[in-house]
C-alpha cells in the first residue's frame, strides 16, 4: 500500500510503499476514502524538517534537553547514533480521515466489515491507504453523514474540545485571533451554541468566510475593526471568552487578548502560538488562562488510546471518542458546515506536489483534502486477514538428546537473519552492528505499523518487510528471529520461532510471568529446539571481561554490590504501563541478575527484595549455592549527574569495581585500572551479537546455556513475589 510519509532530517516527502499493517485485537483495518490536511499542524510540520539542523534545535528546545539527558547517561556516540537515527527516518503524516472497515479484530463488536467510520489520531489516522484504528479513535458515522465531511472529525474534535474548556454560554460574547482550519470550526461551533462571535485574521478572505459561517464582524488584528465591534456587542466590558486560534512566533495574540477581553474573562489556547503573557495585564483583569489539549480526555492516554478503557461518562462526560461523535452529529444535522472550508481536493497520488504546492505558498487553502480511489473491499480484506496474527519455579530443562546444535552452515553462506519489531532500541544498539556484520543477510523485517518496517528496510537493507509474522516464520531461508518488540510479546513471539525451528535472539525479558516462561521452556521440549538467547548483553562488555579475568578464579564465597541509577521515566513511557508489560524491574532487572551470576559462576538460589514506600526504588539480595550474596540497588529517585551502573565485587582479598562501562578497576596485592577510557560505553552488545551469529553459522551452543536463561527470568520474576510475601523466595528447582 502506499502512504506520505517525511524525512525530519532531510524534509524529503515521498509517497512510499509500505506493508499492510496488521489488524491487531482491540481496533480495526481501515481502508481510507478521505482524508484531511491540516493546513496549520502539518504544514509546521513540514516547515520544520526544511529547517537547519541548529533551526531544528531552536524550534523543539524539549527535545534539545532530553538528548543531553541521554549524553550524560549514555554518551555521546551512542546518543548521536539513536538521535541520527531518528532523524533520519520517515515520519507519517496525517490524523483525521474517513474510511472504510476491512477487518475487525478481536474483541470489537460495534462495528462490522463494510461499515464507514471517522477516525482520529496521529499514529492510527494517517494518509495511507489503510490503517489501524484502536476502538477509542474511531466512530460509526451518522446517517447522511457524506464521507468527505466525515474526514473533518478529527480538526472538529479539537475546535470543540476547544469551546468546551472556554465554558461558554448562550449570550456571550467571544473573540477568535486566527481564522486558519481550527478557528473556522470555532466560529461556527460558537454560533450554534447562541455566542456572538468576533474574529480576527490578517487574511480578508478567512475574515470573509468566518462573517459567512456566523461571525458578527471580523477584522484585522491591528486594525480598529476588531476593538470597534468588541465595544460594539459588549457595550465596551470586553469579551468573556478568547479562544487562540493562531501559530507563529508572534505575540500579538496574547496581548490582543488581555486588552479586548473583559475582566476575570478566559482565554482558551487552542493552537500552538507565542504565549508571553504581559503580566499586568492579565493580572490587573484577573484573567483566566486555559489550555485545550487536542481532542479531549483520553489523548496520550496510553490506556484510553491503546487499550480501549474509557472513562465512565458520569465522571468525563466528553471524551476523545465521545467529542467526535458529537462534532460528525453537528455536521449531520446542519449545525457545521464543513463544506465552504474545502478549497482543494486532490487525488492521492498527487499527494507530494501538493503538499509541495501548500509549502511554496502557491495553493492558498484553509482545508485540503485527499481522495482515495476506490476499491473492492472483499479481495482487500480477505488479504489483510491473512496478514494478521512464595515459591517460584524454575522450569526445569528436559532434552531428550541433550543440548540441541543446528548443522554448520554450508561454507561462504550468509546467515540470514528476520526482525520482529524495529524499534529505538534494535535501530540503534543492533542493527547498526548487524548491517555491516560480514557473512549476515537481514532477510526480512515484520512490524505491526507499516512505516516503522519500511524505515528499517531503508535504513539496514532488509531484502523485505511485511507485517505477516507467519510467513517468515514458514520460511526455510530463514536461519534466526530477533524479538525485539515490546516485552508483553517477548514469550509467545519466542515460542512460536523455537516451534518453528528457528534460532531465537529475543531481547529481555524472556517473559513476564511464571506461566509465560514455562510455555517457552514446554516449547524447547516439543520441538527439541533450545536455540535460544536471552539480550542478556552486559557479561559480554570487553571492559567487564578484562577486569574479570583480572581479577582471577576465586576460591570463597564473594560479595558483590550493583548499584543501578535508572532514573525517572517521562510521563506516558510504555515502561509504566505495568499493566500490560509488566513491573520497570522484570522489564530490565534481569540485565543485572545475569551480570552478577555470571561473575559468581552460578545461578542464585533465593531472591528477597524490599522496597520503601513512596517510590520506585527496589533493593534486591540474591544468595549463591556457595554462600556468595549479590545486592543490587535499583533506584529511580536518584539524581541524573550521578553514575548509571556501579559495581563492586570483593572475594579473597581482592576487589573488582565497574564504573559505568567507562572504567574498571581491580585491587589486590597491585592494582590494576583499565589503561584509558573507551571512546563510548561498550555495553557488549557487539559481542554478544558476534557470539550469537558464530553460534548460529557454526551450529554451535548458544552463548549463554538455556538452564542460565531461564534461571535468571524466574530470579527476576521472584523479585515482585518476595515483594508481595515481605518474605525470601526459594526458587523452587534452582541447582
Amino acid at each position: 500500500m502506499k502512504q506520505v510519509v517525511q524525512n525530519y532530517k532531510s524534509g524529503e516527502l515521498a509517497l512510499l510503499d509500505v506493508p499492510v499493517p496488521g489488524c491487531k485485537p482491540g481496533g480495526v483495518l481501515v481502508r481510507t476514502s478521505w482524508s484531511l490536511i491540516s493546513t496549520g499542524t502539518e504544514l509546521m510540520k513540514v516547515s520544520e524538517a526544511g529547517m537547519s539542523m541548529l533551526g531544528k534545535a531552536r524550534s523543539r528546545p524539549d527535545q534539545v534537553a532530553k538528548v543531553a539527558q541521554s549524553v550524560a547517561t549514555n554518551g555521546l556516540p551512542a546518543t548521536y547514533r539513536k538521535v541520527m537515527g531518528k532523524l533520519d527516518s520517515y515520519t507519517p503524516l496525517g490524523y483525521s480521515l474517513c474510511g472504510v472497515v476491512e477487518q475487525v479484530g478481536a474483541g470489537i463488536d460495534d462495528v462490522k466489515v463494510g461499515d464507514l467510520v471517522a477516525c482520529a489520531g496521529n499514529e492510527h489516522a494517517l494518509h495511507a491507504e489503510l490503517n489501524w484504528v484502536p476502538k477509542n479513535l474511531y466512530t460509526p458515522l451518522p446517517d447522511g453523514l457524506a464521507p468527505r465531511h466525515a474526514a473533518f472529525g478529527t480538526v472538529g474534535s479539537i475546535a470543540l474540545q476547544g469551546v468546551r474548556q472556554g465554558e461558554s454560554h448562550l449570550g456571550e460574547v467571544a473573540l477568535v485571533i486566527g481564522l486558519g482550519l481550527i478557528g473556522q470550526l470555532v466560529v461556527q461551533l460558537l454560533a450554534a451554541s447562541g455566542v456572538r462571535v468576533v474574529g480576527a485574521d490578517p487574511d480578508p478572505a478567512r475574515c470573509e468566510l468566518a462573517e459567512r459561517l456566523g461571525a458578527a464582524a471580523c477584522g484585522d488584528p491591528g486594525s480598529a475593526a476588531v476593538a470597534g465591534a468588541v465595544a460594539e456587542l459588549t457595550g465596551g466590558h470586553g469579551v468573556d471568552q478568547v479562544y487562540l486560534a493562531a501559530g507563529g512566533g508572534s505575540n500579538q495574540p496574547v496581548e490582543l487578548a488581555a486588552q479586548l477581553c473583559r475582566d476575570r474573562g478566559r482565554v482558551v489556547d487552542i493552537g500552538k502560538c507565542r504565549l508571553d503573557l504581559p503580566w499586568n495585564a492579565y493580572y490587573e483583569k484577573e484573567l483566566d488562562v486555559r489550555f485545550s489539549r487536542s481532542y479531549g480526555p483520553g489523548r496520550y492516554d496510553p490506556e484510553y488510546e491503546l487499550q480501549g478503557r474509557d472513562y465512565p461518562i458520569g465522571y468525563v462526560r466528553w471524551t476523545e471518542r465521545r467529542n467526535l461523535a458529537c462534532f460528525l452529529d453537528l455536521v449531520a444535522r446542519g449545525s457545521v458546515d464543513v463544506e465552504p472550508l474545502v478549497s482543494h481536493v486532490a487525488d492521492f497520488e498527487d499527494a507530494v506536489p501538493t503538499y509541495q504546492r501548500l509549502k511554496d505558498g502557491e495553493l492558498k487553502a484553509v482545508a485540503v483534502l485527499f481522495r482515495y480511489p476506490e476499491q473492492e473491499q472483499g479481495a482487500d480484506a480477505e488479504a489483510a486477514a491473512q496478514a494478521q496474527a512464595p515459591s517460584v519455579a524454575v522450569p526445569a530443562v528436559r532434552r531428550t538428546g541433550g543440548t540441541a546444535h543446528a548443522p554448520a552452515r554450508p561454507a561462504g553462506a550468509p546467515v540470514r537473519l528476520a526482525f520482529v519489531g524495529a524499534g529505538n532500541y534494535a535501530s540503534s544498539m543492533l542493527l547498526p552492528h548487524l548491517a555491516r556484520r560480514e557473512g549476515v543477510e537481514l532477510s526480512t523485517v515484520v512490524t505491526t505499523t507499516a512505516l516503522s518496517a519500511a524505515n528499517a528496510q531503508r535504513k539496514f537493507g532488509f531484502t523485505g518487510a511485511t507485517t505477516d509474522l507467519d510467513a517468515v516464520l514458514g520460511d526455510p531461508s530463514v536461519d534466526a528471529v530477533f524479538v525485539v518488540t515490546r516485552h508483553s510479546s517477548h514469550a509467545e513471539l519466542s515460542r512460536k520461532a523455537l516451534l518453528a525451528g528457528k534460532a531465537v535472539f529475543v531481547e529481555k525479558p524472556l517473559a513476564l510471568t511464571e506461566d509465560e516462561l514455562a510455555d517457552v521452556v514446554a516449547a524447547v521440549e516439543e520441538s527439541g529446539n533450545d536455540r535460544l538467547q536471552v539480550g542478556f548483553n552486559r557479561r559480554f562488555a570487553p571492559l567487564l571481561h578484562d577486569a574479570r579475568q583480572r581479577f582471577g578464579t576465586r576460591t570463597g564465597p564473594a560479595a558483590l554490590r550493583y548499584l543501578v541509577n535508572a532514573g525517572r521515566l517521562d510521563h506516558g513511557s510504555w515502561y509504566l504501563q505495568e499493566g500490560s508489560e509488566g513491573t520497570r524491574f522484570v522489564g530490565e532487572g534481569g540485565h543485572f541478575i545475569d551480570t552478577a551470576s555470571w561473575l559468581l559462576g552460578a545461578d542464585p538460589e533465593s531472591v528477597w527484595a524490599t522496597a520503601p514506600s513512596g517510590n520506585d526504588d527496589l533493593q534486591v539480595v540474591l544468595r549463591y549455592p556457595d554462600g556468595s550474596t549479590a545486592t543490587i540497588s535499583y533506584v529511580t529517585s536518584g539524581p541524573s549527574g550521578f553514575p548509571k551502573e556501579t559495581l563492586d565485587l570483593i572475594a579473597d582479598g581482592r576487589a573488582l569495581r565497574l564504573d559505568d562501562f567507562v572504567r574498571a578497576s581491580v585491587y589486590g596485592r597491585k592494582r590494576w585500572v583499565s589503561s584509558r577510557l573507551p571512546k563510548a560505553r561498550d555495553k557488549g552488545q557487539n559481542a554478544e551479537l558476534a557470539a550469537f551469529v558464530k553460534a548460529v553459522r557454526t551450529g554451535g551452543p548458544m552463548p549463554v546455556p538455556l538452564e542460565s536463561l531461564v534461571a535468571t527470568t524466574a530470579a527476576t520474576l521472584a523479585v515482585r513475589a518476595s515483594l508481595v510475601g515481605g518474605a525470601p523466595v526459594t526458587l523452587a528447582g534452582a541447582r
